[in-house]
């Protein structure tokens, strides 16, 4: 029998209230039952709401290094337990294993760097303008946070918004992904393992529509922080105004390589097979656009094609495999539409395209790493975000071209230039309308410590990771001491 999951609330791990559940399954094998889950309600997150404000008075006075210690040894835990924890996410969301322990670490870099920001809060003083009277500024947890999170990094984008959280002194409700629940879960039991106080963390299972939308709603919820589709981050965004909630929304991207004549070719390459098919391309940072200079525009074709028809899919867990499964059957169809949809458009399907044939694939929901090439800029594969491995390719003519055609987008997230020349890396820097710009790398790769996040539809001008997260789970507060034993008016006696 597969195992049954329950909701965690007030520190007891509870059945939902509405009694039914849902299964979870192997995107590789759809006949393997990962396990069974609570597909809660709004009476649940309601309950996990109240929990998490009834902590949430102790919490906010316990010293943020005491915080911070809590995650170090939710970051022991996680080492001691990465290769199972790795394994896990590989079977319920498919990516290979390699990149599952590279999740895995990225939870572990960042339960360490919360430690160390917990002694980090800073917050500025400047002097008065009057005499005898200090100021001051202070950081003030803002009270419960709801932690809405997606299936394709089920441990590092937790980690990224309930750590923060935590450290900064709020409370947490949290809904994992539908799609993988049982990641999101064990982060949980090892949080409650390392101790963490009841009614600080709660886990509610459940949809969108039955969990997500209660805790957006809920008055008692003070911040959003949702990862996700731009479409569904403007629903949270519109709901969440109309009570003036503070909402962070890190959402799509459709991020470009360009490639330019002078580049080092082995080496992009590389980059954009890492960038295009790691994750089976189900990333916001994926590269889905390749824009290619025309003296090197034939050449890297044929280099990317004879690389990219030799990749290998297969169940992650296999060590030789490369490119894992679509996450389930819907998001395989989507991926499959938009191949129609280009081919329609009148680009040239140059590669895959088609989901394969292979028997010992039939169990799972692969597709065919896909390349097209003669992509125009009016075309919706150039434009809408697929997330799968599709690659788009664009031939410029320049520099100024290309740079043109990577902002031509409604999503600024990540970005990438290939060359040798460091004037022209620098404009990259400058002129790319993106939150990243990676000069000589992939589009993918963010690390922990350094703000992440992107511009125009991509998100709402906040940025996870690194110290910058922390002014998403905060309250600024400016402090006046006088001590000068008389009305002092600022702007009136001053001057």
């Amino acid at each position: 029998m597969p195992e049954v999951f329950k909701n965690y609330i007030g520190g007891q791990w509870v059945e939902a209230s509405t009694g039914k559940t849902f299964e979870n399954r192997n995107p590789a094998n759809w006949e393997e039952v990962i396990g069974i889950f609570q597909k809660s309600g709004k009476e649940d997150v309601d309950k996990a709401v109240a929990a998490a404000k009834s902590a949430f008075n102790k919490w906010r006075l316990v010293p943020p290094p005491e915080r911070g210690k809590i995650l170090r040894r939710v970051g022991d835990l996680m080492v001691a337990r990465k290769e199972e924890l790795a394994q896990l996410m590989t079977r319920e969301m498919g990516k290979v294993i390699n990149e599952t322990r590279g999740d895995v670490q990225e939870g572990i870099d960042t339960a360490y760097y919360a430690e160390g920001e917990s002694r980090r809060l800073f917050a500025p003083a400047a002097p008065s303008e009057l005499p005898n009277k200090w100021a001051f500024t202070a950081r003030l947890p803002l009270g419960i946070a709801g932690i809405i999170c997606p299936w394709n990094f089920p441990m590092a984008i937790p980690t990224w918004k309930i750590f923060p959280a935590l450290v900064s002194g709020n409370t947490v409700v949290f809904k994992p992904a539908s799609d993988t629940p049982a990641t999101g879960h064990r982060l949980v039991e090892i949080l409650e393992e390392a101790g963490i106080p009841k009614g600080v963390v709660n886990l509610v299972h459940g949809g969108g529509s039955s969990v997500g939308i209660p805790i957006v709603e809920h008055p008692d919820i003070n911040v959003i922080s949702f990862t996700g589709s731009s479409k569904i981050g403007k629903e949270i965004a519109a709901k969440a105004g109309e009570s003036l909630k503070r909402v962070s929304l890190e959402l799509g991207g459709k991020n470009a390589q360009f490639v330019m004549n002078d580049a080092n070719l082995d080496l992009a390459l590389e980059g954009v097979l890492w960038g295009a098919y790691g994750t089976t391309g189900q990333r916001c940072t994926a590269t889905s656009r390749l824009i290619l200079h025309k003296d090197i525009h034939d050449k890297f074709i044929e280099m990317l094609l004879e690389r990219v028809k030799k990749l290998r899919l297969g169940n992650g867990l296999d060590p030789n495999s490369e490119v894992g499964p679509c996450v389930n059957k819907s998001q395989q169809q989507i991926v499959d539409e938009y191949v129609q949809i280009g081919k329609a458009e009148g680009a040239q399907l140059i590669c895959g395209g088609a989901i394969p044939e292979d028997p010992e694939l039939a169990q799972g929901w692969f597709y065919k790493p896909t390349v097209f090439s003669g992509v125009t800029r009016n075309m919706r594969i150039f434009k809408e975000e697929i997330f799968g491995p599709v690659l788009s390719i664009i031939k410029v003519n320049s520099f100024e071209d290309g740079l043109e055609t990577l902002n031509d987008s409604v999503y600024g997230l990540s970005s990438s230039l290939y060359t040798q020349d460091v004037n022209l890396a620098f404009r990259a820097v400058r002129d790319f309308q993106a939150g990243i710009t990676y000069i000589n790398g992939p589009t993918i790769g963010a690390e922990c410590h350094f703000p992440f996040g992107g511009v125009k539809e991509t998100g709402n001008g906040h940025r996870e990771g690194g110290w910058t997260v922390y002014d998403v789970f905060t309250e600024w507060k400016t402090v006046y001491v006088d001590f000068s034993g008389k009305l002092q008016r600022a702007q009136i006696d001053n001057y």
